[in-house]
């Protein structure tokens, strides 16, 4: 398997040297995963794994708000909140969180904002120990509740995060409007009355 200069695995365009999937399993097994705090130079790799898991095929809004400035600003503001997997020197998933405290409120709120596993890893208990290091963390800085949203048709979070615990689902709904779409529109002048 060859490094991706990203930080990401790539599987092999070789169909002799493709990887049966007991092979996979047995490899991933071989790697030992760190999961550790991000730092600077894992910017990048986080950036472009989040590229590749938030398309806008399969999560439309994950993928309009995911961006360099999502990753800079979440760790520059709670680093102790950004964790990255590492699978033979690469990025194979990270989680990315920050804490809420509301003013005259004696909670303190965890938030994740970010959760992503390379695919090869998905369903291999990962996120879970993304989740539970990220927990674990937050708990140690006095938080007592979690936070967390997704889209409603994103059943794979949905599954996940419920397998965690989290309950009390409300959908959330999200609009949009094409800018040709709102310069094409007539509009009332601002003294204009309804008749």
């Amino acid at each position: 398997m060859d490094r991706d200069t990203r930080g990401g695995l790539m599987r092999d365009t070789n169909p002799k040297n493709r990887a049966t999937p007991e092979d996979d399993i047995s490899r991933k097994r071989e790697f030992e995963i760190e999961i550790r705090e991000m730092e600077i130079d894992d910017l990048p790799a986080v950036f472009h794994l989040g590229e590749q898991i938030f398309t806008s095929e399969t999560v439309p809004t994950l993928y309009r708000t995911w961006d360099e400035f999502e990753v800079t600003s979440l760790f520059n503001e709670d680093p102790e909140f950004c964790l990255v997997a590492e699978a033979d020197d690469a990025t194979v998933g990270f989680i990315l969180g920050t804490t809420v405290t509301k003013t005259k409120s004696a909670w303190k709120y965890g938030y994740i904002v970010w959760l992503a596993v390379v695919p090869e890893w998905q369903r291999e208990g990962l996120g879970s120990r993304l989740f539970d290091k990220l927990a674990e963390k937050m708990i140690g800085d006095g938080v007592r509740i979690f936070l967390v949203d997704t889209e409603a048709s994103n059943e794979p979070a949905l599954t996940f995060f419920k397998k965690k615990g989290f309950g009390n689902p409300e959908e959330q709904i999200y609009l949009t409007l094409n800018v040709k779409t709102y310069q094409e529109k007539p509009r009332r002048g601002r003294g204009s009355r309804r008749k």
